[in-house]
Order: structure tokens, then C-alpha cells, then sequence
């Protein structure tokens, strides 16, 4: 079977969580549990630095704001990501050219990376730290459940995939439009008080 729905799911897990894709695939293919993880992945230096980062990233992503800006560091880094393990992943089984699978994993998984920013800055105009710590215990449940289940039924999770990102990219819209409107609406109140203030000041 052609690796790619394997690249597509991994794509889409690397733009929400790099390390911790790359950390699951090497326990994957440390444990014998899959035959496709490259060898790369499984080194033990890979896996330790990888699991450090996820500890990291686990925290950081907990915390209004300074979420928003550990994405905006991995803008380069969780595409790039997508895109290795997609080359990688296509390597090992000789079923897909190498640029062609960096480049679904890669696109797919900037595309999911633009989806997880975005919302995370419109989660991060609410006052309450709850929604961010919620939203990403469910991103990183997500990413291990779907790669999981990806390992055994790699078709069936690419098509979850698909449907998540379809999904994210049109909430995301949503998203933005509704913080735009917001925006326009509170610029015209201040406009309007700043003109109220200035009908009702005495005349120079």
C-alpha cells in the first residue's frame, strides 16, 4: 500500500505538534509496532531530544499569549517537520518519490499549523486561561489518537485528517471573521465617544 495516507496524517500532526509526532512514530518503530517508521526516527538521541521539546511545548502551549508566540517560531519549523518525515517516511518504503511526499507533508501540515495559530489567537482574546489549556489537551490527544490509529489504518485516518483540516481551515475563516467585525465595531464606538467628548468640550 502507497505510504502516502501514512505522509498525509503525519503532515497533518506535525503543523499542530511536531515533537511529539516524531516521538511517537520512533516508539512506534522501537516497539516493532510498525515496520514503515525510518530508522532515523528511532535513534535514541532523536527520541530524547524529541520528548524534551514535546515537554516544552506541552507547557508552553498551556499559556495565553505565550502560545501565540511559540507558534509564531514554528511557522518555519512544524512545516519543515511535515515535510522530512514525508520524504522519511517515503524513503523507507520506495512506494512514493521523496519531493512528492515533502511536499504533501509539508504543505499539509503548514496548512494545519495556519489552522492551530490562528484560532489560538482568537482563543487568546478571551479573558479566562481555561480555553487555551482545554483547546490544547485536545490538540495533543488528537495528534496521538489519530497517528495511533494512523499506524494500523493509515486510509481511514488520512481521510480524518482531511475532514479535521477541511474543518479547522473553515472555523478558522469563521473565526476571523467575527474578530474583524468585532474590531471595525469597537473602532467605531471609540469614534463615536471621541466625537461626543469633543461636541460637548466648550467652545476655544
Amino acid at each position: 500500500m502507497s505510504v502516502l495516507p501514512l505522509v498525509f496524517t503525519s503532515g497533518w500532526a506535525s503543523g499542530i505538534n511536531a515533537y511529539a509526532v516524531v516521538l511517537l512514530l520512533g516508539l512506534f518503530g522501537v516497539t516493532g509496532l510498525s515496520d514503515e517508521v525510518p530508522a532515523a526516527l528511532q535513534r535514541t538521541d532523536v527520541l530524547v531530544a524529541a520528548a524534551v521539546l514535546f515537554l516544552i511545548e506541552a507547557v508552553a502551549d498551556k499559556v495565553p499569549y505565550v502560545d501565540s508566540v511559540w507558534d509564531s517560531v514554528h511557522t518555519v519549523i512544524r512545516p519543515l517537520a511535515g515535510a522530512v518525515l514525508g520524504a522519511l517516511l517515503a524513503g523507507e518504503t520506495g512506494s512514493l518519490p521523496e519531493v512528492a511526499a515533502a511536499a504533501v507533508g509539508g504543505s499539509t501540515a503548514l496548512m494545519s499549523h495556519l489552522v492551530k495559530a490562528g484560532t489560538r489567537m482568537a482563543v487568546n482574546t478571551s479573558p479566562e486561561p481555561a480555553s487555551n489549556i482545554v483547546l490544547s489537551i485536545a490538540e495533543d490527544l488528537g495528534v496521538a489518537g489519530l497517528i495511533t490509529f494512523a499506524i494500523f489504518h493509515p486510509v481511514a485516518a488520512a481521510f480524518i485528517a482531511a475532514a479535521l483540516l477541511i474543518a479547522g481551515l473553515v472555523t478558522l475563516f469563521f473565526l476571523v471573521s467575527r474578530i474583524r467585525r468585532f474590531l471595525r465595531r469597537r473602532a467605531a464606538r471609540r469614534e463615536e465617544k471621541r466625537l461626543a467628548r469633543m461636541g460637548a468640550a466648550p467652545p476655544g
